[in-house]
């Protein structure tokens, strides 16, 4: 089988033959097989066990037909590297043992070390740049949401701490800003240097700001991280997350080559919002995956036709997997996508075709 860089064309708004296909936590529990593995590990040690952590990479790829390998780890992995002391706890998420509350906590953080904490991870996207037959996407947790579990110790669903140390004391809130940007940077940077074909910047919860708190307080340390990594080849994505519609219009000097959309917005309007500058990816709500096939095959059809209406589109969720999803299901979805998109490509240049 050659290399299938779909996925990659589509990324830079190349031609392509049909749409790819990945899924936000592709790798995951909605597949039996993997919740054998969770039996026995946690999900830290299998990310610390490189050979596992790549077989677990590369079970989605071969179960589903996937375009892209998304790597198997986690957004908190980095922070130990930093002087956070966490686990991740089953039915919970993140729990921070050492949460930031104040200017001597943010102080106390250090520079992330990432071949000598995270050699583990590198190894994997070495074994997974040896194995591969499609692209390997690597990615970080972006800062707000990063800073969210370090300040509100856990999971939350107000980001009461987390907005009180943003207006309350800005300066400490852009410091926390600054170094977090810096941790993603040296990550991100490092995944790319050992075979990270792509990169994902997952910015789950910065929907629950304002646009203007968004412009103030995050939007610059985004733009800073794509800035300084922008004269890697590697194509670039940022997901600004669930409930981030009203935030697109904000994004237009993120030197990203894909924007992730959630579900509440059409991918036609998502392009409008973002002056049809970048590639999109998405958008089909995951819990449609619950619904018959004909009925995920309606929904997927609708976001296919809108996202070949200019190039440059990737099918996606707008949010991950979750585990009651069904493993011959998204095989039958990938299968669908590919076909239904194949054809929809064919008639489209036959029509090009035509006018010339």
């Amino acid at each position: 089988m050659s290399y299938n860089d779909r996925f990659i064309r589509a990324s830079r708004k190349e031609q392509v033959d049909r749409v790819p296909v990945w899924y936000m936590r592709q790798a995951g529990r909605y597949d039996p097989e993997y919740r054998k593995i969770k039996e026995k590990y946690s999900l830290l040690e299998i990310c610390k066990q490189p050979e596992l952590a790549a077989e677990v990479t590369l079970m989605p790829v071969r179960k589903l037909g996937v375009d892209a390998a998304i790597l198997y780890s986690d957004i908190m992995n980095p922070v130990a590297s930093i002087g956070i002391d966490f686990d991740i706890v089953a039915n919970v998420g993140p729990v921070i043992h050492n949460p930031i509350q104040s200017a001597a906590d943010v102080e106390r953080l250090k520079p992330i070390d990432v071949e000598g904490d995270l050699g583990h991870v590198l190894e994997t996207i070495r074994i997974l740049d040896r194995e591969l037959e499609v692209p390997l996407i690597t990615f970080a947790g972006a800062p707000f949401t990063i800073a969210s579990y370090l300040i509100e110790g856990r999971p939350s669903k107000n980001y009461l701490r987390t907005k009180a140390l943003m207006y309350g004391e800005p300066k400490v809130w852009h410091e926390l800003m600054r170094k977090l940007g810096d941790m993603v940077i040296a990550y991100l940077r490092a995944h790319m240097a050992n075979g990270g074909k792509a990169f994902q910047l997952f910015d789950s919860w910065v929907g629950a700001l304002t646009p203007a708190d968004f412009r103030t307080f995050v939007l610059p340390t985004i733009e800073r991280i794509f800035e300084e990594l922008s004269d890697l080849p590697q194509p670039k994505i940022y997901f600004p997350g669930v409930s981030s519609g009203e935030l697109l219009p904000e994004l237009g000097k993120v030197k990203a080559n894909v924007i992730g959309l959630d579900w509440r917005v059409s991918i036609e309007e998502g392009r409008r919002r973002l002056n049809h500058q970048y590639a999109v990816q998405g958008n089909l709500d995951p819990t449609v995956l619950t619904a018959p096939m004909s009925v995920i095959e309606k929904y997927a059809a609708e976001i296919i036709d809108q996202g070949l209406q200019e190039p440059g589109f990737i099918f996606n969720l707008g949010h991950g997997l979750f585990p009651e999803a069904s493993l011959e299901k998204l095989a039958e979805l990938t299968k669908f996508i590919h076909a239904y998109s194949e054809k929809a490509i064919q008639s489209q240049r036959k029509e090009e075709a035509k006018h010339v």
